[in-house]
């Protein structure tokens, strides 16, 4: 049976996998590549989309989890942080914007309430796009970034009051902005909901999860909190963004958010991308080329309006000049919700079709070039600072204040807490090395939390993870899990994350080691090389040798050892003489040699010693009976005279 929607996917992801291609060696941004992908599948152009609203569902899962991401990422904590400028910041953005674009088109002979519902379009800008640009550029914790936050937070709850009250620009009745107690009850269980959920249900639920270890069960409980929150409040009439981002909000007090954040991020860049797409697909190419010089007119004005007021919001607050310029260009575009309360307008009556098809255009063309706005906007902003501006303005009035916050750098990274990872911790503390454990046990972090120490909860090979202990800035990781398939994606993440990271494994089977090798790691310690180790020095401490002596072996069979390990496809032979005269020798058996197909009774009489194990193909045999049969290229590992 044929899937529609199925069929639309694919020809989405293959259209879109192909446009990237072509605008990656270009070096255009993705974002605008998915538009382009929209525009060739959608109905005004290719029409290879047979169904454009189920693709729109899919759009509308990419905001949710946006939203989601946004909320685990912007903690109750930072919020407190920075309400100031959520609610006056946002409130004077909103306002201004709607004064000056209602008094233009007024001007321009538009009605009251088409120029208010105007200022309302104008004056939202594009969570989407500004927080991805931001996520992506490492800004999202800078100040012009945090102001950016603030206002589009402000904007995102404001929206939601704003399609309420559409219906009355229109002239229609509509209860639910007439019954306002109602609303505010409303609001405030809401917020009551979020704080209890965020203090106590969510933590626990979340503890009790984790303690099972299974990734499915984590990620579907994440997934339940996301879309049960976002459920719940749009089904009271509020948007499902809000409902997204009050959820992440939810997770972002646990100690469980960065773990969360990285099982959900894929899903984010999947949906995302179909909403970006399934905008394109609404624009209407040959309206715009008729409508060119009106489209590009109104979308100059746009930019200009829409910096200018931004700017003047920021200083308003008190912030620098640079600053001004920095939030004024980063939210110059209009934004995805607008597309949501123009297509209400259409419905209401309130703005026809083709007025419909000109603010879209303006708008896709803002947010496109958004990525190269923001990309030039910190050039713009350094060259202001050679304005001869006065002190006050240059700096602001009430600068941007976050609280001091303790950073690592030069750290050691703590990948697993057993026992290898405590002697660690235990080695570092006393050493006064800074350190940070990463555990994917929850009664571990919580009990070792506890008493202080710096672990935090989360499973390594997500790089969120990996960027909360901040990688980029270790010196070194060692990697003290009994898990190889974990433990080659977290050589993997971490490689990438640092290419200079120091990284040190411990893996229980020396046929692992290649492996590990090949994914980056520097140092590699096996349990069954070491444990083989301890059982011979233990033998030679029988025969009476001094214990300076064991240490002395212990020494160069471990650097010889290992050399080994690292050129195991080399034909060599490796010896370790002790001051008495006993030697440990790894010899390697070549290629065409006369004891190819012998046993090791054979070869014990040639080379007088204790036979410890037999290496073949990485395979470790360790005290192989006296009629094994050797194979070429099989290495031996000996002790004798």
């Amino acid at each position: 049976m044929e899937i529609p929607l199925l069929k639309d996917v694919v020809i989405i992801i293959g259209l879109a996998v192909l446009v990237l291609l072509i605008f990656r060696k270009i070096r255009i941004p993705a974002i605008l590549a998915f538009f382009v992908t929209g525009l060739l599948a959608g109905p005004h152009g290719l029409g290879l989309i047979s169904s454009p609203d189920e693709v729109s569902l899919l759009a509308e899962l990419g905001v949710i989890f946006l939203l989601f991401t946004i909320g685990i990422e912007f903690s109750l904590e930072k919020f407190s942080q920075i309400k100031r400028y959520v609610v006056i910041g946002g409130s004077l953005q909103l306002t201004l914007t709607l004064a000056v674009v209602y008094f233009i088109c007024l001007n321009l002979g538009l009605t009251t309430s088409e120029s208010i519902f105007m200022g309302f379009l104008v004056s939202f800008s594009s969570t989407a796009i500004v927080l991805r640009l931001l996520q992506e550029n490492d800004q999202i914790d800078s100040i012009h970034g945090q102001i950016s936050l603030g206002i589009l937070i402000f904007q995102d709850i404001a929206v939601v009051l704003v399609i309420l009250f559409t219906p009355v620009l229109a002239g229609a009745n509509n209860a639910t902005v007439t019954n306002w107690p109602s609303l505010i009850a409303m609001g405030a269980g809401l917020m009551l909901f979020t704080f209890i959920s965020a203090k106590w249900v969510v933590p626990r639920l979340l503890h009790y999860i984790a303690r099972f270890k299974s990734r499915e069960l984590f990620l579907l409980t994440i997934i339940l909190i996301c879309f049960g929150v976002t459920w719940t409040t749009s089904s009271m009439g509020l948007s499902t963004a809000l409902g997204a981002f009050l959820a992440g909000l939810i997770i972002s007090n646990t100690d469980y958010s960065h773990q969360a954040l990285g099982n959900v991020l894929p899903f984010q860049d999947i949906f995302m991308s179909f909403f970006f797409v399934s905008i394109g697909m609404l624009v209407n190419p040959v309206f715009m080329v008729e409508n060119l010089l009106l489209i590009i007119t109104i979308t100059i004005a746009v930019l200009i309006i829409k910096s200018f007021i931004n700017g003047i919001t920021a200083g308003l607050l008190g912030l620098s000049f640079r600053v001004m310029i920095l939030v004024g260009l980063i939210l110059s575009q209009i934004g995805e919700f607008s597309f949501i309360l123009a297509a209400t307008g259409v419905q209401l009556g309130i703005i026809n079709e083709e007025f419909f098809q000109i603010f879209l255009a303006v708008s896709l063309i803002t947010m496109s070039i958004t990525p190269f706005i923001m990309a030039m906007a910190p050039r713009i902003s350094n060259f202001s600072d050679k304005l001869p501006l006065p002190p006050r303005i240059r700096q602001g009035f009430y600068p941007f204040k976050t609280p001091p916050t303790e950073v690592l750098s030069d750290h050691l990274i703590i990948i697993g807490f057993g026992i290898n990872g405590k002697n660690m911790a235990k080695a570092a503390s006393k050493a006064h090395i800074p350190y940070v454990v990463v555990e994917i046990n929850p009664e571990i972090v919580r009990n070792e939390k506890s008493q202080g120490e710096s672990i935090y909860f989360g499973d390594a090979a997500h790089g969120t993870v990996l960027k909360n202990v901040n990688i980029s800035e270790a010196r070194i990781m060692v990697v003290a899990i009994s898990d190889p398939v974990g433990t080659l994606k977290i050589l993997d993440v971490a490689r990438k994350l640092n290419p200079n990271l120091y990284i040190i494994v411990r893996t229980r089977y020396i046929r692992d080691m290649e492996s590990l090798y090949q994914m980056g790691a520097d140092e590699i310690i096996p349990e069954e090389f070491e444990t083989s180790i301890e059982i011979f020095s233990r033998v030679l401490d029988q025969y009476n040798l001094s214990k300076e002596e064991i240490d002395d072996f212990i020494t160069e069979i471990r650097s010889d050892g290992y050399e080994m390990f690292r050129t195991l496809s080399q034909d060599e032979s490796v010896t370790c003489t002790l001051n008495n005269g006993t030697n440990a020798e790894v010899i390697s058996i070549p290629v065409g040699n006369d004891m190819n197909g012998e046993t090791l009774n054979k070869f014990r009489a040639t080379y007088n010693g204790n036979i410890l194990a037999v290496v073949r193909n990485s395979k470790t045999f360790k005290n192989p009976d006296f009629d094994f049969k050797l194979l070429e290229d099989d290495i031996i590992i000996m002790v004798g005279k």
